[in-house]
């Protein structure tokens, strides 16, 4: 429940006093007072209330004791009063007053003039509720990084009064994509982890599904956010048959359906239709799409391998990408042959951003082993596994290359 309600506080007291730092310290008090409190008197029928209450008197508090607090504080204050004459939020929403504030909180956490890392640092910190450790263990780096890195995002915010608020409906189009962007990059290190001891970090995965819902449930008619929450459902569906018993990888042609979470999957169907009716299809309701078809398959046999070929060329008209690129030529590789795959995949060798990119490789060797040619897809194994970033995917390669 704290971590639930956590993102709903900062984002109100945000909106109150206009400083990042100065909510998430009442907030943490807060808190620390409800662990006090409720073990002896009992946790209050408004729970939410209760603590907002707590943050905003302790927050009051604190301004009357620091005078020049307040005066910087007024000034925020000022420039967030003068930013929603300009841009209301429930105009953008489009659906009367907001839920919550949080739609603000993921714009701000997310404002282009913060550099990439620390906006994805910053949303988990303050909307996924993860601690500063936490956040570090995602990043694969020391606490006191991350620490610095967080501190470095909010001074940003501070210094360049970045405003708290939801852009107008000419900004909404070029701001919502790095939105969703933080989002998705949160969720793909939970897919499939960049290093460490496991394949998927399933912490982080459930997180960014939940930063989805909060996302669609906010902008309910952009598409792109519909798409964004259908893909992430989809593929997240099939957590538990992704993995074997010693957390190996099972390829997708070797999982066994039957564990996939159906009822995830129907929801992430009836969202693709949202995302793609109404007008062009964007990005990510293209990749839900092919996600769609994969998991409404009873096997690889009976995959539209046709249909996901089309899908690959609108997301590459869409989003040129080498790793689109790839996924395509797998594809091709289904639908027409391993041959048809892999001179498509041999095309690709020359882009620097492939060399680090171990799908590439095991792609190469998949496809070289169908065709019998056991000595190149060695080669392509060994590539694979320098690059490799978890335990599982290079014992999976190690067996590979046994074989």
């Amino acid at each position: 429940m704290f971590r639930e309600e956590r993102g709903l506080l900062l984002a109100s007291l945000t909106r109150r006093f206009g400083d990042l730092d100065l909510a998430e310290e009442v907030t943490s008090e807060a808190i620390e007072a409800a662990l006090r409190h409720w073990p002896a008197e009992g946790v209050p029928a408004r729970p939410g209330a209760w603590l907002l209450t707590t943050a905003r008197r302790k927050a009051v508090d604190r301004l009357r004791r620091d005078r020049a607090y307040a005066a910087r504080l007024a000034v925020l204050q000022a420039d967030a009063e003068r930013d929603d004459a300009v841009a209301p939020a429930a105009d953008v929403a489009g659906v009367g007053e907001l839920p919550d504030e949080r739609l603000q909180l993921f714009f701000t956490c997310t404002h282009p003039a913060l550099a990439a890392e620390d906006r994805t640092a910053l949303t988990l910190r303050c909307l996924a509720g993860l601690t500063t450790p936490e956040v570090a263990r995602a990043f694969l780096v020391p606490t006191a990084t991350m620490a610095q890195r967080i501190v470095r995002a909010k001074k940003k915010i501070r210094e360049a009064r970045i405003p708290f608020r939801v852009p107008g409906p000419d900004e909404l189009p070029e701001r919502l994509p790095g939105v969703l962007q933080v989002v998705c990059s949160v969720f793909t290190e939970g897919y499939a982890a960049s290093s460490g001891p496991r394949l998927q970090r399933l912490d982080l995965a459930e997180e960014a599904v939940r930063l989805a819902r909060i996302l669609h449930r906010l902008l309910p008619a952009e598409r792109e956010t519909a798409g964004l929450l259908a893909l992430l459902l989809l593929v997240h569906a099939r957590r538990d048959a992704r993995t074997g018993p010693e957390g190996e990888p099972v390829l997708l042609e070797e999982q066994d359906r039957g564990r996939w979470d159906r009822a995830m999957i129907e929801e992430g169907r009836d969202l693709v239709v949202r995302a793609l009716t109404g007008g062009p299809a964007g990005p990510y309701g293209v990749q839900a799409a092919i996600a769609a078809l994969h998991d409404e398959a009873a096997g690889v046999e009976s995959t539209d391998w046709a249909q996901i070929v089309a899908l690959y060329d609108v997301l590459l008209a869409l989003t040129p990408s080498p790793v689109v690129a790839v996924n395509r030529a797998v594809a091709v590789a289904m639908r027409d042959g391993p041959g048809a795959g892999l001179a498509l995949l041999d095309a690709l060798a020359g882009e620097p951003r492939l060399r680090a990119y171990p799908p590439y490789a095991v792609a190469r060797g998949d496809l070289l082993t169908r065709l019998g040619r056991e000595g190149e897809a060695a080669v392509a194994y060994r590539e694979a596994l320098e690059a490799a970033g978890t335990e599982p995917e290079r014992a999976a390669l190690r067996r590979k290359l046994g074989e």
